[in-house]
């Protein structure tokens, strides 16, 4: 059964109503070797420019995957911040933008200058979040980025429990790759705000998705205490690393010293360390392996950026509602 929204903007155009209908529909995709697949449809009959005539393209939603970012929670202070002349710029990059204000490594960023309070009194996060919405909803892409508009366009921005939550304005079957639905903050070039917001240490969909953990069979049987530890090729082990060794029967935590290589992991000794980084032997008969430990399970994926399915139809929407000419 379908939805649909009689919607308005009561502001500037009161009375001149747009009908936007969500719905469940049945296609064959290309790429899915004639594969059915049910997806969620949000459409409109109205214009994005109703002189020219432009329509809106349909939403289509088979992954419903939204890219975000969020501060570190850790700045501020009782939920304000102190933006000032000097710290008021941040830079955005929404899904796979190239170009813009500036280019970081292969992604295009665009500047946005918030609000600050002239007489240098802090700002609440909910009156931030608000104004970087807005800002951020006003960038107009360049050329090369000209897909990507509804990105920044339908993007939004809360403040909740401490810490800035910033949303693409798209959904996507995934978080990473060129067609990724994904966000991540910069400092400004200038006078930049990006430490006083918490986002020097931002925690975005797109690090976590592509955060892979390795893992590898050891190659010899090992004696706890001794050194080096043997496994096989292709970990990317180096260094510093952190690692967990395991049987099924015994684990145990280790670090990678110096000296370390793809297949030799130089461990700590309690004659050259004054303790044993590893204290039970492991046997390749039993099957032990090694994990290069990162920030997360193998398994584990990133939060959506909404919990429920009623968040994710109510974006549809917006969508759809965002691009409407309601001018006649």
């Amino acid at each position: 059964m379908s939805i649909t929204q009689d919607v308005q903007d009561l502001v500037n155009y009161p009375g001149n109503v747009k009908r936007v209908t969500i719905d469940v529909d049945s296609i064959v995709p290309t790429g899915a070797e004639g594969d059915e697949k049910m997806m969620l449809v949000a459409s409109t009959t109205g214009y994005s420019d109703n002189v020219a005539r432009t329509a809106i393209q349909d939403i289509y939603v088979l992954g419903a995957k939204i890219g975000w970012a969020k501060s570190s929670g850790l700045a501020g202070s009782a939920g304000k911040f102190a933006l000032d002349a000097s710290n008021y710029k941040l830079r955005i990059s929404m899904d796979a933008t190239v170009s813009g204000t500036s280019i970081i490594g292969d992604r295009g960023y665009y500047e946005v200058d918030l609000d600050y309070n002239i007489d240098t009194t802090s700002k609440s996060g909910e009156d931030i979040a608000a104004d970087m919405q807005e800002k951020i909803r006003a960038l107009a892409m360049e050329t090369a980025d000209t897909g990507f508009q509804l990105a920044y366009t339908n993007s939004s921005v809360s403040f909740t429990g401490g810490k800035f939550y910033i949303s693409s304005g798209t959904i996507a079957d995934s978080y990473i790759g060129d067609d990724r639905s994904s966000v991540k903050v910069a400092d400004g070039e200038t006078m930049g705000a990006a430490t006083i917001l918490g986002f020097d240490q931002q925690v975005t969909s797109e690090n976590i998705a592509g955060t892979s953990i390795s893992e590898a069979a050891i190659t010899s049987d090992y004696t706890g205490g001794t050194t080096p530890l043997a496994i096989s090729a292709n970990t990317g082990v180096s260094s510093g690393d952190a690692l967990y060794i395991t049987d099924g029967v015994n684990g145990e935590y280790f670090t990678a010293l110096a000296g370390t290589t793809d297949t030799s992991v130089v461990v700590a000794t309690n004659g050259t360390n004054s303790f044993d980084g590893i204290v039970n032997g492991y046997t390749t008969a039993s099957g032990s392996y090694v994990q290069v430990l990162k920030k997360q399970d193998p398994d584990v994926v990133p939060n959506n950026y909404f919990s429920d399915m009623d968040g994710v139809l109510r974006y549809m929407s917006k969508s759809i509602i965002n691009q409407l000419d309601f001018s006649s």
